[in-house]
């Protein structure tokens, strides 16, 4: 099925499941349009935090030649649960999160004067991220956190992406990608007074699916690959007072060429950048909101949608029982 990444559709029903399936990968959030202002600032040893996120993003989708569709639009919802705790790693700060993400999406779109669309809803990849300090960000107590005063903090993480997603190869549209995704990233966050500046610098590297699209059980699996996709990201934030802040966010990536049983489809390749704002607001002692706001910039394959998130968390100190 090397057809699904060319540039020509064989007959009505190839070209709408071509549809389908380009829908389905442009739409649903990539792994390197994040947008995540102050990730490597640190907090007290054995913060821990649960967040209750949810996103909607609606908007067009480009293809950039990659195949034949029109006016192919795409609306997505997705709630996400998380789960946070500080800790020491040789003496640095450092913490893990793993974030389990649900999506419901409707997709649409006309190839050949014929419309299509298609409704998924199901459990997307689980993520798990460990991020280290190496410059400014000793292990702290919360005495000694209270009197510590951030300037230069220098970071790096990986993220892993794990194939738990819902998936089914006899279906172009899946919310799991049945691969594995790794994301090594350096991050770096200086602060004058009340402002934050962040820079990170990653790579997304990705294993093979070697289960792509096949409806009929009895023909030969096919195997898709992606190549690595490199993410800048910056940030510019103002501390209100403690814990009430706002922040300008914007990135950009390229990469991401794919190719199903060797055969690329350059038009694939990714050059796209983001924009946004967030702002974060304390309720109570424990308790804080986020909004935040993102929308493309420049998008030169794949969603050039709008999203709008709203994330609740709780936190607490203390070893988890």
């Amino acid at each position: 099925m090397t057809l699904v990444e060319g540039t020509r559709c064989w007959g009505m029903t190839q070209c709408r499941g071509h549809l389908l399936w380009f829908v389905a990968l442009a739409s649903v959030p990539g792994c390197a349009q994040d947008l995540a202002p102050r990730a490597y600032i640190i907090t007290p040893i054995h913060t821990n935090a649960v967040t209750m996120a949810y996103s909607f993003s609606t908007g067009n989708l480009i293809f950039d030649g990659a195949v034949p569709i029109t006016d192919a639009t795409a609306k997505l919802n997705v709630p996400v649960f998380s789960l946070f705790h500080t800790l020491s790693f040789f003496g640095r700060s450092a913490n893990f999160s793993a974030s389990l993400p649900y999506g419901v999406g409707n997709f649409r779109g006309t190839v050949a004067d014929a419309e299509t669309h298609a409704y998924r809803s199901g459990m997307l990849d689980s993520s798990f991220r460990l991020s280290v300090n190496l410059k400014g960000g000793p292990v702290m107590g919360q005495r000694d956190f209270v009197k510590w005063r951030q300037k230069i903090l220098v970071g790096m993480s990986l993220k892993v992406v794990a194939p738990t997603g819902q998936y089914d190869s006899a279906k172009l549209i899946n919310y799991g990608a049945n691969r594995w995704a790794f994301k090594p990233e350096v991050g770096l966050s200086r602060r004058w007074g009340h402002w934050v500046v962040d820079a990170y610098g990653a790579g997304w590297f990705f294993t093979a699916n070697h289960d792509f699209f096949s409806p009929d059980p009895a023909s030969p699996r096919n195997t898709r690959t992606e190549s690595p996709v490199f993410a800048f990201e910056g940030h510019m934030s103002y501390d209100v007072k403690p814990r009430l802040w706002a922040s300008f966010d914007g990135n950009f990536w390229v990469g991401g060429r794919t190719s199903v049983n060797g055969v690329e489809n350059p038009n694939t390749t990714q050059r796209n950048s983001r924009v946004g704002a967030t702002v974060s607001v304390p309720v109570s002692l424990h308790h804080a909101l986020k909004l935040s706001y993102n929308r493309g910039a420049y998008i030169r394959y794949g969603g050039n949608y709008a999203t709008l998130s709203v994330a609740w968390q709780y936190s607490w100190q203390g070893r988890p029982n």
